[in-house]
């Protein structure tokens, strides 16, 4: 997967991965050269690469094919079926096998029953607190651990997206 330092720029990007990258490819300003995301990766690392998808034309399907994967790392905290559902249907879609319509159903779908779980959520607010703290270190190594998880299976697809 590839994209330019303009197609960057165009969007934005946050001074200091910005510099960061720049200096990196010893630059001091964007150019069109060719810039594949395995460089972005390296330099600066996996939430910045993740920030550049904006910039990359074509591969929606393998971009799409990722996020459902990162989703299906927690499918099993998915408590709401229409969660589950759009991951299915978003795979579908990713794969040829379903309509925008059916995309948009499953993505309205989705966001009621996250609307759902933040009531839920604020309701249980005050005993989510009183636990909050005993697991805070539990979810910040699993947190890196899902990143690590994240960057080597993204690694893959940009290896294989080069070929």
């Amino acid at each position: 997967m590839k994209t330019t330092l303009n197609k960057i720029r165009i969007h934005g990007p946050c001074a200091d991965g910005w510099t960061k990258l720049l200096a990196h490819l010893s630059k001091t300003q964007a150019d069109d050269e060719p810039l594949d995301l395995l460089t972005v990766l390296d330099s600066n690392g996996l939430d910045d690469t993740l920030w550049c998808f904006r910039a990359v034309d074509g591969h929606d399907r393998e971009i799409r094919l990722f996020g459902v994967w990162c989703a299906r790392e927690v499918q099993h905290l998915m408590t709401d079926q229409r969660s589950i559902d759009a991951l299915d249907v978003s795979e579908r879609f990713a794969k040829g096998h379903a309509s925008i319509k059916e995309l948009d159903a499953a993505g309205a779908a989705a966001r009621a029953a996250s609307r759902a779980a933040a009531g839920n959520a604020a309701r249980d607010a005050a005993g989510v607190a009183a636990r909050a703290a005993a697991g805070d270190a539990a979810r910040d190594a699993a947190g890196v651990a899902g990143k690590v998880k994240q960057e080597e299976h993204l690694r893959e697809i940009l290896k294989e997206c080069g070929k």
